[in-house]
């Protein structure tokens, strides 16, 4: 070797020190300091100085090879004075600056070799954490480089420091720059499903990031997979604010996964219970019936108020918040309200516990007016109406009912709405009280005088007046004369000459109506009317005008199953049957026709006239026949009687004679059989 070649082995190594220490003083940096331009640094910086040092050999290696040729074709080896060199020395080692022999770099190369991890690329391993900042982790995976990861798919873990271990997925071994790309969300993702189910199997607790509000709950990213926390799972306490939870990092339990749809349901709310459970069954053993315990409003429904007593819940039911009436509970309570209970029940076994605020007070009864009695006249305040009645509030807590019959003197079945509603002032009469049971009855038709007391002044048999219509019957009409004073119309009483089969027939509710006072019983609160007494009886005139035989003109009204129904003068009703009702030519008579009739019977105690239309026709045509048949008799008896003999020239005037009187005779004959 030159002097030459020896000068820039000698330059090569002093570069390749000065390299090494730059590289040492960059790794010698904090690692809280270590960021990713950092570890690109120190890789491009180790492949340089591989790079140069492999320029320098392959230099030096050019040197020898031009230069040796030369010597031999020039100039043949003159001996100097000048020491040889050893021929054990390794130059070659020397010009690439390694200071060990070939066995002991071997055994070195072999020793740091055992200490890297050979990976393959799309594989999820374990690393360390060995260095993080405010924007990123460095893992050490047990290769050659360090990867570099971003903080944020660290934020389910706030808690995440040097030291940890953490799953990570191979990306790439290196990328364009040579660096080792690694990922914890894909690692956390290939690998959820199976950390998931063996969470739920075990019951283990994990910790998740909530991401966002959905309907009904929130959405927690759980090992990289996106779990539903049902509202009713956040806290045993009810929640108002579901915003407020929105990026925090919380403890869960998963409670239910559904493999084929990839869902996850999980809960905080299953953490806490059973440590509430323990509570509840410690406070419980402690409670007793008629304690009074602090405690403060937890929620508030229609039917009651929840009351958290320090663990463990209980219920102050609607009815028992105050001794008066309320609509809601929140009249009386209002949220995170704290308020003194007392303790009514509790089950041991089913952990349920009957709260009071209303028995911290005397009951209002109590506190009644002693003097007040049957008979006084009251004032108060509707509270509550239902169909049967009304409650009046004369005190705080003391309530009466007035039911809906002694609010009128009316026998007409009315609601109690239609004499009062909620909130009104009304005047009563205490009709019972029982201060035991505590209650009371109450009256106010009481205050009005009885109409019945004079109704025989009022209203004596056979005198007229006008009612209201207010209730059908299948045998008459309710009529209402004045308020409590109510009647019945039979419907035999309607109408002198209709025949009436149901009421509705003949009037309306509400429409007015004259009648006559019939008959009174004062006793049982009886009125018996009637209308057609208004009039006449006119059967009596009817009874001259259609007699048996008479034919007046009239206009048949309605067909009935057993004939018609037709309409005579003076308003008289006439009934015919289908036969009766043929004309002269054969065809059926029909509603709305005008017609004469005859009148065939007439009785006045049924009040019934039947009538005929085809005895009118049938008549005048029998007339005509007997007529006929008469001339033609006095025809015989004049040829009989007469003294002459008859020719041969009279024989056919005999003959037609003859004919005729059997034709006659032939149609006496159908008459009387149809008859």
């Amino acid at each position: 070797m030159t002097e030459e070649n020896k000068k820039a082995a000698e330059e090569a190594v002093e570069k390749a020190d000065e390299k090494v220490v730059a590289q040492e003083e960059t790794t010698a940096t904090p690692q809280e300091e270590v960021a990713e331009a950092d570890a690109k640094a120190t890789q491009t910086t180790t492949e340089e100085v591989k790079e140069e040092a492999t320029a320098t050999e392959a230099k030096t290696e050019e040197t020898k090879e031009e230069k040796t040729p030369e010597v031999k074709e020039e100039k043949e080896p003159v001996p100097t004075t000048s020491p040889e060199p050893d021929e054990d020395f390794d130059w070659e080692a020397y010009s690439n600056a390694e200071t060990y022999s070939e066995s002991e770099r071997e055994g070195l190369v072999d020793k740091y070799e055992d200490t890297l991890s050979t990976v393959a690329e799309k594989e999820v391993l374990d690393g360390k954490v060995i260095a993080m900042n405010k924007r990123e982790v460095v893992v050490n995976i047990g290769f050659k480089s360090d990867g570099i990861i971003s903080l944020n798919e660290f934020r389910y873990n706030p808690d995440l420091k040097v030291g940890d271990e953490v799953e990570v997925y191979i990306e790439s071994q290196e990328d364009p720059k040579g660096q080792l790309v690694l990922s914890h969300r894909k690692a956390r993702a290939l690998r959820a499903w199976d950390r998931v189910n063996e969470v739920h199997d075990n019951g283990e607790i994990v910790k998740g990031y909530i991401k966002s509000r959905t309907k009904g709950g929130m959405i927690v990213d759980v090992f990289g997979i996106e779990a539903f926390l049902p509202g009713s799972q956040i806290d045993v306490k009810p929640i108002r604010d579901y915003d407020i939870y929105v990026g925090k990092t919380m403890e869960f339990k998963v409670v239910k996964i559904n493999p084929e749809f990839k869902n996850v349901v999980v809960s905080h709310k299953a953490l806490i219970e059973a440590e509430l459970e323990q509570q509840k069954a410690e406070i419980i053993s402690k409670l007793e019936k008629g304690q009074v315990l602090e405690g403060t409003v937890k929620n508030i429904t229609s039917y009651g108020v929840f009351v958290d007593l320090g663990g463990v819940d209980g219920l102050i039911h609607i009815t028992d918040l105050s001794w008066g009436r309320i609509s809601h509970p929140s009249e009386v309570v209002e949220l995170d309200q704290k308020i003194n209970v007392v303790i009514l029940d509790f089950d041991d076994q089913k952990k349920r516990i009957a709260l009071g605020i209303k028995q911290l007070t005397p009951h209002p009864w109590e506190n009644l007016d002693t003097e007040l009695k049957v008979g006084d006249v009251v004032k108060g305040k509707v509270v509550v109406m239902a169909d049967y009645g009304a409650f009046i509030e004369i005190a705080q807590g003391v309530e009466g009912l007035i039911h809906v019959s002694e609010m009128s003197w009316s026998q007409h079945l009315r609601s109690a709405q239609d004499f009062m509603k909620v909130g009104d002032e009304v005047e009563a009469q205490i009709l019972t009280l029982d201060r035991e049971d505590r209650k009371m009855s109450l009256g106010i038709k009481q205050l009005k005088e009885d109409p019945w007391q004079n109704i025989s002044e009022k209203y004596p048999e056979g005198s007229k007046h006008k009612a209201t219509v207010r209730n059908f019957t299948n045998f008459g009409v309710f009529v209402e004369l004045e308020e409590g004073v109510d009647g019945l119309i039979h419907v035999s009483d309607l109408s002198w000459t209709k025949k009436v089969k149901h009421p509705a027939e003949f009037t309306s509710v509400g429409e007015e109506i004259e009648v006559v006072v019939l008959e009174l019983d004062n006793d049982n609160r009886r009125l018996s009317l009637g209308h057609k007494q208004l009039e006449e009886n006119p059967w009596d005139v009817f009874e001259t005008l259609f007699d048996e035989g008479s034919i007046h003109e009239g206009t048949i009204t309605s067909l009935v199953d057993k004939g018609a129904l037709v309409k005579l003068p003076y308003s008289a009703e006439g009934f015919t049957t289908p036969k009766h009702l043929t004309k002269e030519d054969g065809s059926e008579a029909k509603v709305g026709d005008v017609l004469p009739f005859k009148v065939i019977e007439f009785n006045k105690n049924a009040k019934k006239i039947i009538v005929s239309h085809a005895r009118t026709w049938e008549d005048e045509k029998r007339a005509a026949n007997d007529a006929e048949r008469k001339s033609t008799q006095k025809n015989m008896r004049n040829i009989n009687t007469s003294t002459e003999k008859t020719t041969f020239g009279d024989m056919p005037e005999l003959a037609d004679l003859k004919s005729k009187m059997e034709e006659n005779k032939a149609n006496e004959e159908a008459e009387s059989s149809e008859e």
